[in-house]
């Protein structure tokens, strides 16, 4: 494609510049890295959901193999997928607990140097017996060169009886390409344990970075509710019995653990391989240089000092009204009610993983409480500035008195910039990434360059269409004021009625929030609207629920593999709408009801908005509409997954009209929007549909694309096409 070509060529300049931020085309990125392996020695592809992961490491097979073709070379290559435990173990009775935080508590109590240095005394003692083999053979012999996904991954170790998660941990030094989560470097309490030897000339890529802002600031905030504390308060009552048993009849382990404390985290610091679930919230370095505070040094002084905070946190957690507070206001008021210093809450985090192997604790999942009270203690002295402390109602009770502290890390920079200053080239790309230029602003960083690329297509597969009113000429929006309004509901009734009687196969509805959808739902199910659907088309829902969604998306692929045709209801900024691909059949039509606003009256994003106005002079509806774009934007491009695709795009709220909303779409989806697209009715949306739709069913070979939006080599290397595809890249 010119525009790949086009890509490539910015991403090779902008590579030897050694730092980088760029939108998307898929896969690209890996290309380079195998063009210029003397100069980048691995590509660390992080994107968001498992599916996308999955997705890369296929395309990555699809080019090595065409690598192999063309020059009948095998290369030594090796390329590695790395998820949580949950999606790798392959031990019969850890993988199949349901929850990831069983699973990884259960793994430890396997795989715990403790636990297995007791196995080696008493052989009863259970450990994971693919980690004993991967250990004691999997170091020694190299994985071999190959692409590996999950399920490559899972097979590998079945036949040698090693542990794939491990294995994989281990095999990220000496892979070419790593293709993981976004948390494994955003996430200081993962990042510090799994990716903290990748080397320097690594090249990161962020795909899929449109929504890169709020990973960072969720992997940096914490919520504590009454029930937290209360399970806290069991821990710490658990730890106190421990520590007396302990006393009575091995006291010499906790004296060897006073004086490694003496010495530094530095030679505390052993172990930690199987220890992710007690990881640091705060990068090593600023923590392991120091010594432990004598105040918390003994075992019984850091759990009498974590009963002290805990007390304070529970006398802040009776209030009957709502308080917000700046971190220096926070750590003052708990100076003086209760004599706790800023350093010792530091090392709360560290010294809770060393108390917790002293004590030799296996169901190390029961302790999650107090490991988040000690994350938040860490975290809430560390982090001075930008960040909230908000004493809440819950938000699903919000008339009852059930208060909520929110720590919330206001400024996403804190989380990315340990990457940028590690990392040669850091790359952010996003085929949603629109305006380009409020990333480097939010994220606090100077871009070497950014680029935006359009799509070039020998036939115009995507019709963006914006409806403004019903057929009675009311206007269709999903704006406070009228979401009770009967007319404004039937009319996004009718218009999904309408939408489902020409469209073939899929259409994929999503909506403003879940509150929303099961409102309209309801409403049209009052009207009999969804009775006249259901005529058309199945109708499928996406819940909170994962496994309920899971199958939901399941059985709507059956139905529109079965010619049956299916409809499916979502939500903007759900499972839905950030991880999966509609291809072909499966959604020839994306309709967004109404604009995806955050919401507003939220003392959290409040405060947000407040700071990115003082910090980065970013006016607050323009962030909010920004935010609202890239998510309805995210939705939309569900239908349309390559050039031999085509789909609708239909935008239900006259909003979208405004100069402002349209401007912050992606470049290659204003191009098509065109003065006739703009505050149509049902009855005309339904018309230029019909006739796209009937254009898009005539036959469309891959020859079609020859010299327009498909190159031969010759085609690539004429002047005039040079010339055009110089074109491509609008430089910001």
């Amino acid at each position: 494609y010119p525009e790949q070509y086009s890509y490539m060529l910015e991403l090779k300049r902008t590579l030897d510049a050694k730092v980088c931020y760029n939108p998307l085309i898929k896969l690209i990125s890996s290309c380079m890295q195998y063009a210029y392996p003397l100069e980048v020695t691995k590509l660390v592809y992080c994107s968001r959901t498992v599916p996308e992961i999955e997705k890369v490491v296929e395309e990555l097979r699809k080019l090595m193999d065409y690598y192999a073709k063309q020059t009948g070379v095998k290369n030594d290559f090796l390329a590695l997928a790395l998820s949580s435990r949950k999606n790798l173990c392959i031990h019969p009775e850890v993988s199949s607990l349901r929850f990831g935080k069983e699973v990884d508590g259960k793994c430890h109590s396997l795989t715990a140097s403790y636990i297995r240095a007791q196995h080696h005394s008493n052989p009863c003692q259970p450990v994971c017996q693919f980690f004993e083999e991967f250990d004691a053979v999997g170091r020694q012999v190299p994985i071999p060169p190959g692409i590996f996904n999950l399920d490559d991954l899972k097979d590998f170790g079945r036949r040698k009886g090693w542990c794939p998660y491990f294995l994989a941990r281990y095999a990220i030094l000496h892979a070419n390409i790593v293709v993981y989560s976004y948390h494994y470097l955003l996430d200081p309490k993962i990042a510090d344990l799994v990716s903290k030897e990748l080397a320097k000339k690594s090249v990161v890529v962020f795909d899929e970075a449109h929504n890169i802002d709020n990973v960072c600031i969720d992997s940096m905030s914490v919520n504590i509710t009454r029930r937290t504390l209360d399970r806290c308060q069991t821990n710490v009552e658990t730890l106190q019995n421990t520590i007396s048993r302990i006393k009575e009849t091995d006291a010499a382990k906790l004296r060897e653990e006073y004086m490694r404390l003496v010495e530094g985290l530095k030679e505390a610091n052993v172990a930690r391989e199987t220890d992710i679930y007690l990881s640091n919230p705060v990068l090593p370095d600023e923590i392991l240089q120091e010594a432990v505070p004598g105040s918390i040094r003994t075992a019984e002084h850091f759990v009498g000092f974590i009963k002290r905070f805990l007390e304070y946190l529970k006398a802040r957690l009776r209030i009957h009204h709502v308080v917000q507070e700046s971190a220096p206001q926070f750590l003052k008021d708990i100076y003086e009610k209760v004599c706790i210093d800023r350093k010792p809450l530091r090392f709360c985090a560290e010294r809770l993983r060393s108390l917790l192997r002293t004590l030799e604790i296996a169901d190390i999942a029961d302790f999650s409480a107090i490991t988040l009270i000690s994350h938040f203690a860490t975290l809430v002295s560390t982090y001075s500035k930008g960040n909230l402390y908000d004493y809440d109602f819950h938000q699903k009770t919000p008339t009852i008195a059930n208060p909520v502290l929110h720590f919330s890390c206001m400024d996403p920079s804190i989380a990315i910039k340990p990457v940028f200053g590690r990392f040669q080239s850091v790359i952010i790309t996003s085929g949603t990434l629109s305006p380009l230029d409020i990333y480097p602003r939010i994220l606090d960083f100077r871009p070497v360059t950014m680029a935006s690329f359009t799509m070039t297509l020998a036939r115009t597969c995507l019709c963006p269409l914006i409806v403004g009113r019903g057929n009675d000429q009311v206007a269709m929006t999903s704006k406070f004021e009228t979401r009770e309004d009967f007319a404004v509901i039937r009319n996004y009734g009718n218009l999904l009625l309408e939408m489902s009687a020409i469209v073939p196969d899929g259409i994929v509805a999503f909506f403003t929030s879940y509150i929303y959808m099961e409102n309209i739902v309801a409403s049209w199910y009052e009207q009999g609207i969804l009775e006249n659907i259901q005529r058309n088309k199945l109708i499928f829902i996406e819940t909170q629920d994962a496994a309920e969604t899971s199958m939901a998306l399941e059985k709507y692929q059956e139905a529109c593999e079965n010619g049956r045709g299916a409809i499916l209801l979502s939500v903007a900024r759900g499972k839905v709408s950030e991880g999966i691909d509609f291809v072909h059949h499966f959604g020839r039509a994306v309709i967004m009801f109404g604009v995806p606003y955050v919401y507003t009256q939220s003392r959290i994003l409040k405060a947000r908005l407040e700071y990115l106005r003082d910090q980065f002079q970013i006016r607050e509806n323009d962030f909010l509409t920004f935010d609202a774009m890239r998510h309805a934007a995210q939705c939309v491009g569900r239908a349309i997954r390559g050039k031999t695709d085509y789909g609708l795009m239909i935008f239900a709220d006259k909003r979208y009209a405004r100069a402002d909303k349209r401007g912050k779409l992606p470049r290659w989806i204003q191009e098509h929007l065109t003065d006739g697209s703009l505050n149509l009715t049902i009855d005309e949306t339904v018309q230029l549909s019909k006739h796209f739709l009937r254009q898009m069913a005539q036959p469309f070979r891959r020859e079609d694309q020859l010299g327009l939006s498909l190159l031969t080599l010759e085609q690539l290397q004429s002047e005039d096409m040079l010339q055009k595809i110089a074109q491509i890249a609008q430089q910001a």
